[in-house]
């Protein structure tokens, strides 16, 4: 045993301070795959959000009526509902009506796993509200920038990839951040249904061990560290494109 270990041991023995993740190889070990399972949850839903608030601020703009309305009724849908009401309704209600698949071992398993829903719903709660992040962004491109594209033979499409959105990315970047970490915050609901994450691995150590404060704490400091990455990262993107004199 190291040294590490022994000093909590003797903590734990001497003063009832018990954090057993630092001495005890099986309660660190699961410790450890819930914060990858979080960090690969929410990489993953970052990632799949902001793809969908882009492709939903495109076709807020479509000069078809009915795909602005579809987009519409997607953004009330998500943004006016709980997360955690939408995450049962894809994980019981989509998810019971959707065939089942035989694993490698033979047995019947969802064709989507909890893992995948939690994807799904996470992805799509933070995806509406980043459509309106990235439509405000596109309305404070100056109009006279894309009618120059447009002058310049742009079309649509193009003048959005090649000219609006690398502006309105980055006037949308602060709001976008604010999104971004309620989404990794969002990520514990998935302990709802079975994920096995950062809180769910939390909450099954202190319910053996007894150690509901010593946990919570290090939940606390886990995801501290975890929001902090991502703020940190967002707000280096943000000097990184800064234009001079542009929104400054």
């Amino acid at each position: 045993m190291g040294e590490i270990e022994s000093f909590f041991v003797w903590l734990n023995e001497a003063h009832g301070i018990n954090l057993s993740i630092f001495y005890d190889a099986f309660d660190r070990s699961r410790l450890l795959r819930g914060a990858l399972t979080t960090i690969s949850l929410s990489c993953i839903c970052l990632v799949l959000s902001i793809a969908i608030g882009i492709a939903g601020a495109w076709l807020q703009g479509s000069r078809v009526r009915l795909v602005r309305n579809v987009v519409q009724v997607y953004i009330q849908f998500f943004r006016n509902t709980p997360p955690l009401v939408q995450l049962f309704f894809f994980y019981f209600a989509l998810g019971s009506i959707l065939p089942m698949v035989q694993d490698t071992h033979g047995a019947d398993v969802p064709l989507i796993s909890n893992f995948g829903w939690a994807v799904i719903s996470f992805s799509f709660f933070a995806g509406a509200f980043n459509v309106e992040i990235f439509r405000a962004g596109i309305e404070a491109v100056p109009r006279t920038t894309v009618e120059a594209a447009e002058a310049l033979g742009y079309s649509r499409l193009k003048a959005y990839i090649w000219i609006i959105l690398p502006l309105a990315f980055r006037v949308c970047l602060p709001a976008l951040n604010n999104n971004l970490v309620n989404l990794v915050k969002t990520t514990t609901l998935a302990y709802a249904i079975g994920v096995p994450e950062l809180f769910y691995a939390a909450a099954q150590i202190w319910s053996e061990v007894l150690n509901v404060q010593e946990m919570m704490n290090v939940l606390l400091v886990a995801f501290v560290a975890i929001v902090g990455a991502v703020v940190w990262l967002v707000a280096r993107v943000e000097r990184l494109l800064r234009i001079p004199g542009y929104h400054a």
